[in-house]
């Protein structure tokens, strides 16, 4: 990443539906306005639970939970996307942001974060089944066995865990999130609002 273009820290937890809307549009609208992203995979598991929550809030409030599946439908339909809730949700994200971890320092966490967010949404796929990440990984050109091997290293499990604290500390309470210094957007709907701030300097 350039560092004399502008910065968008995108910070998103697989497992969020709103993020899956902003991963598969966020390189386009970036690119135009000459801003560089910073991926930055975390777990919102435990920011809900230090708000007493046990799950997701759409799960914990069934009204807005419907109301967030119709929603997506709608938007991604006009967006050219596919959307389905996968049969379990909140699946647990673990080892994909593990591997996205990886990913970051390998140059490929874009194309793998794509990947992650189709299977799970468009497809249906349990991202915390190995098989499903591996043929994730094979598909992107990777070999699965060693990548996955390296996230069972103390130093990635150590980031995802600091990268996690770093998004509580610096106020993110949901996915996605936008940060361009201290400056803090959140939701789908204020991605060109973020892009557009991290243009202007």
């Amino acid at each position: 990443m350039s560092s004399d273009r502008p910065k968008l820290e995108f910070w998103y937890e697989f497992a969020s539906t709103y993020s899956y809307l902003s991963v598969m549009r966020i390189e386009t609208l970036a690119a135009k306005a000459g801003v560089a992203v910073a991926w930055k995979p975390f777990l919102l598991g435990p920011i809900f639970h230090a708000q007493g929550w046990d799950t997701s809030p759409f799960n914990l409030y069934p009204a807005k939970g419907k109301h967030m599946v119709r929603d997506i439908e709608r938007i991604a339909g006009d967006r050219g996307l596919r959307f389905a809730l996968p049969a379990k949700f909140p699946q647990n994200s673990l080892t994909a942001a593990r591997l996205a971890i990886v990913g970051t320092d390998e140059d490929w966490v874009a194309p793998f974060t794509r990947a992650v967010y189709l299977a799970q949404f468009a497809d249906g796929a349990d991202i915390s089944n190995r098989g499903v990440l591996e043929a994730l990984l094979a598909g992107l050109g990777l070999d699965p066995a060693p990548t996955l091997a390296r996230i069972e290293q103390a130093d990635i499990k150590d980031r995802l865990k600091r990268q996690t604290g770093e998004a509580q500390a610096r106020g993110i309470f949901g996915a996605p999130s936008f940060l361009v210094g201290d400056e803090l957007f959140w939701g789908d709907d204020r991605l060109e609002q973020a892009v557009a701030w991290a243009k202007q300097g």
